[in-house]
């Protein structure tokens, strides 16, 4: 019997001996399809469903019902303070301070909002440092910031390559420094690259871009809720993050920023302004003056929209009584799982771009056989029940995510693709 055949057992074994195993029952699964249970490992694209969502959502659309307008003082969460709510789990899942994080947008919006106050071209400073593989959404809101000063985009936009294995390296990011590092205005950077994911070392990115005289922003998509955070320690002057993926907050749910506590004392001339970062206490006397609130909120520019914050605190919820040190050390060990059976039972056909010892919940499948039709194992795959994300041109992303996928999901997804691959097969 090979390690892969005996594997199931082996899965049941440490499903059985996982402290967070209860916490798979919070969760809500696509419904069984032809007989097969919903293998899915998609929290990197969107997490599953709290079940605690829906009575979330469920308290906020009473208290309308019950009380009208009152709901912002008397609601059983009160919607005024709501936001609030979501500062401690912020803080505790981003390494911060509850000051530092705020509730608030969606992540481009996040961004947009934040490079208004920490990219301002001065002189020969007037870079962008980008990773060249971003998600797009970043490097159309970084070409749109950059342009909105006048400037264009082929002059003013840097890109930090991967090299041939698809691998950023540090190193390459401090020669452009070293080279630029008078010209460059700030780094916006992920904390793990979404094609590949890799997990970037944060700290060493912050600490390259304050030593080169630099802002430094990260964009947490695939970063928060996945491995451990020190945001505070590592000290960026911002950061944001959607919390769909790994927060399973929902399509499209209420967003979070972080800003560092060195640019909290500000009078609120360095930055966009709204109404809901004005101070709480001065609010509704309806000024003309701005007096910007404590903290993060000061960036804050519209109300909360409440329904779609309420997953977001169920969520936060449970991340507190998991416990993000309990959860990432599971990680590791299902992704090392996923990897053994990977490299026992798929050996020339597929493997992985993601490195071991800088991953998060997701691996990159690399199909290398060139017998095989890369997508058509995709698609046998999503019809055997298996739910990951294709990306061009022969990579399936899968992302066991520890609150609740269990090991005998991963080893179920082996099998799964075992079939997928021989249906594929080009005789």
């Amino acid at each position: 019997m090979t390690g892969f055949e005996a594997s199931r057992r082996f899965a049941q074994s440490l499903d059985a001996a996982d402290p967070l195993a209860a916490f798979r029952d919070q969760f809500n699964f696509p419904e069984d399809r032809s007989g097969r249970r919903n293998i899915y490992v998609c929290g990197n694209s969107l997490g599953l469903q709290p079940k605690l969502a829906a009575q979330y959502v469920a308290d906020v659309m009473s208290d309308w019902a019950r009380l009208g307008v009152e709901g912002h003082f008397k609601a059983k969460r009160p919607w005024l303070q709501y936001h609030r709510l979501a500062a401690d789990g912020f803080a505790s899942i981003t390494g911060a301070r509850p000051e530092e994080v705020v509730a608030m947008n969606t992540l481009t919006v996040n961004l947009h909002v934040l490079m208004a106050s920490f990219y301002r071209p001065d002189g020969k400073r007037k870079k962008i440092v980008i990773e060249s593989t971003a998600f797009p959404s970043d490097y159309y809101a970084v070409t749109s910031q950059i342009q909105l000063h006048g400037l264009d985009p082929a002059d003013c936009l840097v890109e930090w390559r991967p090299r041939d294995d698809e691998l950023l390296y540090n190193e390459d990011l401090k020669d452009i420094l070293d080279e630029q590092s008078d010209e460059i205005a700030l780094l916006l950077l992920p904390g793990v690259q979404y094609y590949t994911g890799q997990v970037l070392d944060m700290a060493e990115l912050c600490r390259l871009g304050k030593d080169a005289g630099c802002a430094v922003g990260l964009d947490l998509a695939h970063a928060v809720g996945n491995v451990e955070l020190n945001l505070h320690e590592w000290a960026p002057d911002f950061a944001a993050w959607c919390t769909y993926k790994y927060l399973n907050s929902g399509p499209g749910a209420v967003g979070g920023a972080f800003v560092h506590t060195r640019h909290l004392d500000g009078d609120g001339t360095n930055q966009l302004t709204g109404w809901w970062g004005n101070e709480e206490s001065t609010r509704f006397r309806m000024t003309r003056r701005f007096e910007p609130a404590a903290g993060a909120e000061r960036w804050q520019l519209s109300n909360p929209p409440i329904l779609a914050l309420a997953p977001v605190l169920a969520s936060l919820d449970v991340f507190e009584n998991a416990g993000m040190e309990g959860l990432r050390a599971k990680s590791v060990k299902q992704t090392q799982f996923l990897k053994f059976l990977l490299d026992d039972g798929f050996t020339g056909q597929i493997d992985s771009i993601t490195p071991m010892d800088a991953r998060g919940c997701q691996l990159s499948l690399v199909i290398t056989d060139s017998a095989l039709d890369a997508r058509g194992v995709f698609k046998s795959l999503e019809e055997l029940h298996v739910t990951g994300d294709w990306r061009e041109p022969n990579v399936i992303r899968v992302a066991p995510v520890p609150l609740y996928n269990s090991y005998e999901d991963i080893y179920e997804l082996s099998v799964r693709l075992k079939a997928a691959i021989a249906a594929n097969e080009q005789k």
